[in-house]
C-alpha cells in the first residue's frame, strides 16, 4: 500500500475482520493445513485471467468457488475427509496455476501485492466481508452443534450438508478479499495463525472470536502501516506479525 487512508485500509481491516471469524471454525474443524491448501485453489483462476487479459482477481474468485464446491462434492460424495479432497485439489491447482503463470505474475500471485484497490474493489470487498462475518454470527450456534455430532445436528433440524457448503464457500470468499495483500500462499496464514492463538489463550468460544478477529486485525493495519517505513513486502510482514503474537500468546499462557 503506497498511500495509507481510511479508504485504502477498509478493505484489509474488513478481510482481516473475516478471517478471524472465519478462522475459529476452521481450526476447530481441523481444517488447518486443508486451509493453507484451499487458498491455492485461485492459482489456476488468477493465470487464466491474466492470459485473457482480465482482473486476476475475477479468475481467483471464481477458481475459488469451482474448487470449494468440488471439494464439497466429492467430499460428501466419497466420504473422505475434509484434508484430504483439499490435498488432491490443491496440488492439481497448484500444479495447474504454475504452468499458466511465469516470473512476476507468479511472484504477486504468491505473495500478493501493495497496490491500492479502486473505490469499486473496495466496495465490493468490504460487502463480501460483510456477508461473510453476518454468516459466521447467525450460523455460529449451528456450526459448533455441527461439529459437536452431525447425527445431533440433524436431529435439530440442521441441514449439515448445505451449511458445510455455505460455510466452505464463506472461507473461499475471505480467502478472495486477501488475494490482493497476502496472495494464495500466505492468506491461509492469516486465517488460520490468529484463530490458533485466540484458542490457546481464550477460555470460550466467544472470547476466542473476539481474540482472533482483533490478533487478525492488528497483525493487518501493523503490517500494511509498518511495511512502506520499513521497506518490506506487507504480506510477509503481516503473517510475521500474525506468528508473533502467536508466539507472545504461548509466552503469555506458560507464565499466567
Amino acid at each position: 500500500m503506497t498511500t495509507i487512508s481510511p479508504e485504502t485500509l477498509a478493505l484489509p481491516v474488513a478481510m482481516a475482520v473475516a478471517a478471524g471469524l472465519v478462522g475459529c471454525f476452521a481450526v476447530m474443524r481441523r481444517m488447518t493445513l486443508a486451509s493453507d491448501a484451499i487458498s491455492h485453489v485461485a492459482l489456476p483462476g488468477i493465470g487464466i485471467a491474466m492470459a485473457l487479459r482480465i482482473n486476476p482477481l475475477v479468475g481467483g474468485i471464481a477458481a475459488l468457488v469451482i474448487g470449494t464446491i468440488l471439494v464439497w462434492g466429492l467430499e460428501h460424495r466419497t466420504k473422505l475427509p475434509t484434508e484430504a479432497v483439499i490435498g488432491v485439489v490443491f496440488s492439481a491447482a497448484l500444479a495447474l496455476g504454475s504452468m499458466l503463470t511465469s516470473g512476476e505474475e507468479l511472484i504477486e500471485a504468491l505473495f500478493g501485492a501493495a497496490r491500492s484497490p479502486g473505490l469499486l474493489e473496495v466496495s465490493l470487498g468490504c460487502a463480501g466481508a460483510v456477508l461473510v462475518v453476518a454468516f459466521v454470527l447467525l450460523a455460529r450456534s449451528r456450526l459448533v452443534i455441527a461439529l459437536v455430532s452431525s447425527d445431533l445436528a440433524r436431529t435439530v433440524g440442521i441441514d449439515v450438508r448445505r451449511l458445510d457448503l455455505v460455510y466452505l464457500l464463506a472461507f473461499a470468499l475471505t480467502v478472495a478479499l486477501g488475494l490482493r495483500y497476502l496472495g494464495v500462499l500466505l492468506m491461509g496464514s492469516l486465517i488460520i495463525i490468529p484463530a490458533t492463538t485466540a484458542r490457546y489463550v481464550a477460555r470460550s468460544l466467544g472470547s476466542m472470536l473476539w481474540v482472533a478477529v482483533a490478533l487478525s486485525v492488528a497483525s493487518t493495519l501493523l503490517g500494511a502501516l509498518g511495511a512502506p517505513l520499513l521497506h518490506v513486502a506487507t504480506g510477509p510482514l503481516i503473517i510475521s506479525l500474525a506468528a508473533a503474537f502467536f508466539l507472545l500468546g504461548l509466552l503469555g499462557r506458560r507464565h499466567a
